[in-house]
């Protein structure tokens, strides 16, 4: 175990390192500074030619998420349309797999255009191949790029110059596909290649078992979508295992591969914060926050499941290994549990294990990690919840000192306030509003047959989904019938309102600083840059994230603990 440990700690370094220095190149690339692959220029060139977009025309925040909102209606009409005719389409269908009914195209086109990956179907008995490329990996892309484009005109923002322009989204988004997301999937899928990750669009392959039972083996253009589904905080499975399925993820170095890059563009993010913005320490105080909170989430997941089934003990059964149920052997527990607690505070949400089979006690921390999304996070938008906290943090610290609240030099004003309150607010109530209803219905019909498990843990489950569904994350307890038209519009709505209200909300606060006067700090003025502010930070946090959602994991999983 020490030597598994001893791994981890240092596959987590790696990252960290590597995180640093994509976090510099990231600025120079959002800066128009000399980078890496500037030989990429003439490929942004003609998109803008093919499109007839002027990247450099300015945009005030309502432009910019006028722009946002605008490409995504219509990448949601394009992946719905295709998901319900993909039987129609003449080429790869590898399986004859039939056209996705209307409620399941739309939860999976608003799933993967969310960047939420929640997936209703299974991957190799619900998609065909082609569908599997030009709608799912391509909506992967999209929605990383988009998160990405929106996280840097927020950070643009807070520069200390005044400006009614955050940058242009078109811009942004093209930088952010042909600079980042691209050139990191094409190393990526390589790299799988090397570990057994197949890549071809050879028909599903009929082979008999050392049982002589017929099983039929699914495969297909794998490494082509396993890069942008962990590098872009996405998570959808190419197969119905998803990341624990030995075709996505064969062995212990395809798990390396994989986990650092969900960990690399969240962390760089944060380090291309202090790099953009020249506030070097800011980016230091940020990064400690996040870590310190993802360790203190992951730490009691890793403890409780090495811990082992308190009933099972009691069976008289060895469990040195830990709890192995719902466990990839090629990984066991530790390495299980580390996965989900990466997973659960970046929502890439990507399984190795099955988190239904988890104790009571890890789906605490789950929810928790989940319900925050504040801890490294998505893509560009793990900042952006982390900015709104900052916005609260600012204000209820100045109170305290009786001093107007600035950030950066910029006076925070009631519009500011209102608006990170009211995205903080509203989404408890979408996932707590929404489960409500669900455990209404299953209450008033109780043999409407969508848990396998009842009582406080399948209270846990419908939670789960929707905490899932509203945090961009997408893994599920998997204890759930939710291919139905209830949990497939249900999920769609969470999906949809979860992803664009903490995404607008940020940018037009942004905005509305960018264009206020920077004003030389004083020694009254609170100071953001300090480790004292990062202590109110996650007091910050920590408390409202209690306060929103304890009653819920009271009804949950403590209770299903305290009635073991």
């Amino acid at each position: 175990m020490s030597t598994e440990i001893i791994g981890l700690i240092l596959l987590f370094g790696l990252a960290v390192g590597l995180a640093i220095l994509c976090g510099r190149y990231l600025s120079h690339v959002f800066k128009g500074e000399a980078s890496l692959l500037d030989f990429l220029a003439p490929l942004d060139r003609l998109l803008y030619r093919l499109t007839g977009i002027d990247p450099k025309v300015p945009m005030t925040w309502q432009q910019y998420a006028g722009a946002m909102v605008t490409i995504n209606g219509v990448w949601l009409v394009y992946g719905l349309i295709l998901l319900m005719v993909q039987a129609s389409i003449p080429v790869w269908n590898q399986g004859k797999i039939p056209s996705m009914e209307w409620t399941l195209a739309l939860n999976t086109a608003i799933s993967f255009l969310t960047s939420t990956n929640l997936q209703h179907y299974s991957g190799e008995s619900g998609a065909t191949y082609f569908t599997q490329m030009a709608v799912v990996t391509f909506l992967q892309f999209v929605s990383a790029g988009t998160s990405l484009a929106v996280g840097v005109a927020v950070v643009r923002s807070l520069q200390s110059d005044t400006s009614t322009s955050v940058g242009n989204f078109y811009q942004d988004f093209i930088l952010s596909i042909t600079r980042v997301f691209l050139p990191l999937s094409l190393l990526g899928a390589v790299l799988l290649l090397f570990t057994g990750v197949p890549m071809n669009f050879a028909p599903y392959q009929v082979i008999k078992t050392l049982q002589g039972v017929e099983q039929t083996v699914a495969q297909g253009p794998v490494a082509a979508m396993l890069p942008i589904k962990h590098l872009g905080s996405n998570g959808g499975g190419f197969f119905g295992a998803n990341t624990a399925h030995p075709f996505e993820n064969p062995n212990m170095v395809s798990y390396i591969i994989n986990l650092i890059n969900v960990f690399l563009l969240p962390m760089a993010f944060v380090c291309f914060v202090g790099y953009f913005l020249n506030r070097r320490k800011l980016g230091i105080i940020l990064f400690t926050i996040m870590t310190g909170c993802w360790l203190a989430l992951t730490i009691p997941i890793i403890s409780q499941e090495m811990a082992g089934n308190e009933a099972i003990s009691q069976l008289g059964i060895n469990q040195s290994a830990g709890s192995l149920e719902g466990k990839e052997m090629r990984f066991g527990t530790l390495a299980s549990a580390f996965w989900c607690g990466v997973n659960i505070v970046i929502p890439a949400g990507t399984l190795t294990s099955m988190h239904d089979s988890y104790t009571p006690l890890s789906g605490v921390f789950m929810l928790l990690g989940m319900q925050l999304d504040t801890f490294y996070g998505g893509v560009g938008t793990g900042f952006l919840y982390m900015f709104l906290y900052i916005i609260i943090a600012i204000f209820i610290g100045s109170l305290m000192i009786g001093r107007t609240p600035e950030l950066l030099g910029k006076k925070v004003g009631i519009p500011e306030i209102q608006i990170a309150s009211f995205v903080i607010v509203i989404l408890p109530l979408l996932y707590l509003g929404a489960t409500g209803i669900a455990v209404y219905i299953q209450n008033t019909h109780p043999d409407i047959g969508w848990l396998s498990n009842r009582n406080y843990h399948g209270f846990t489950t419908m939670l789960y989904e929707y905490v899932s569904s509203a945090a961009g994350n997408g893994s599920g307890f998997e204890g759930l019938g939710d291919n139905t038209p209830f949990w497939n519009l249900s999920t769609a709505v969470v999906m949809f309102f979860g992803r664009f209200i903490p995404i607008l909300g940020p940018l037009a606060i942004g905005g509305i600083l960018f264009e206020k006067r920077f004003v030389p700090p004083t020694a009254g003025v609170l100071p953001t840059e300090s480790y004292t502010f990062g202590l109110l930070l996650t007091a910050v946090i920590i408390i409202i994230g209690a306060l929103c959602f304890f009653p819920a994991l009271a009804m949950g999983p403590i209770a299903e603990y305290l009635t073991q």
